[in-house]
């Protein structure tokens, strides 16, 4: 049971009162990379809203590979199908930065988001904006080049990562934009190159945010602009575009 405020933007838009109605029912969990939280086709059982850290979602490709077609940081949740009556998951959730969550099990938090019509809300708002995460990234990883989807994927990442460095492998990087491993080598060169990144035995460090925003897909921008018309009271991450 908690009873401090949650560091959770989501949950930081609900009333004190309704904030300690939904976190009575939740325990904060590690989460380690590499972590599965929740198999495709299954129902994981649980509700999570990321305090640090952040979540892959991927979707299965042939040959047991996964594409990665969502990211869930403390902007967000994992599990809003629930809300909607779906409890088995069409996706598939790996941690993919340490963190810690607040765990809360789905019946229950499915049963008090029927006493608060802000939460039913909110969770409409956020389910609005994650289908569009991944329609959109979806076309993103079919129409865009490598290197600036790379720069949209590592803007994502560097908005939930809450630091300039995070630890990352060309291999895993390959795996969730759905390329070869020598066409990460390559964007990530060029990106080094113009001294964007520095990347040392899977350690990436974000030199110039600024040229990074540059670098990227129109998709970056457009899930900002996104999460500003779905979810207007979550904070604006911290970027060069203007509102």
């Amino acid at each position: 049971m908690h009873t401090d405020q949650p560091h959770n933007k989501l949950l930081q838009q609900l009333s004190d009162e309704e904030q300690q109605a939904v976190m009575r029912h939740s325990k904060t969990i590690k989460m380690e990379f590499g972590q599965l939280l929740c198999e495709e086709g299954k129902n994981c059982g649980y509700v999570y809203f990321p305090l640090s850290g952040f979540i892959s979602v991927l979707t299965s490709m042939q040959h047991n590979q996964g594409l990665e077609v969502g990211l869930i940081g403390n902007e967000g949740m994992l599990g809003v199908l629930s809300c909607v009556g779906v409890h088995a998951s069409p996706v598939q959730a790996v941690v993919q930065g340490d963190g810690t969550a607040l765990q809360i099990e789905t019946q229950v938090f499915v049963s008090e988001l029927k006493h608060s019509i802000k939460l039913q809300q909110l969770m409409q708002q956020y389910l609005a904006f994650y289908v569009v995460q991944l329609t959109r990234l979806v076309c993103c990883n079919h129409y865009h080049e490598t290197e600036p989807r790379l720069a949209r994927w590592l803007l994502m990442t560097h908005d939930r990562a809450g630091g300039d460095q995070f630890f990352l492998t060309h291999q895993y990087l390959a795996s969730m934009l759905g390329v070869r491993r020598s066409s990460v080598t390559e964007a990530a060169g060029s990106l080094l190159q113009k001294k964007i990144i520095d990347y040392h035995r899977g350690q990436i460090h974000i030199l110039n945010r600024a040229a990074l925003e540059k670098a990227c897909c129109s998709c970056y921008r457009d899930l900002l602009d996104k999460q500003q018309l779905f979810l207007p009271d979550l904070p604006y991450p911290n970027t060069g575009f203007v509102r």
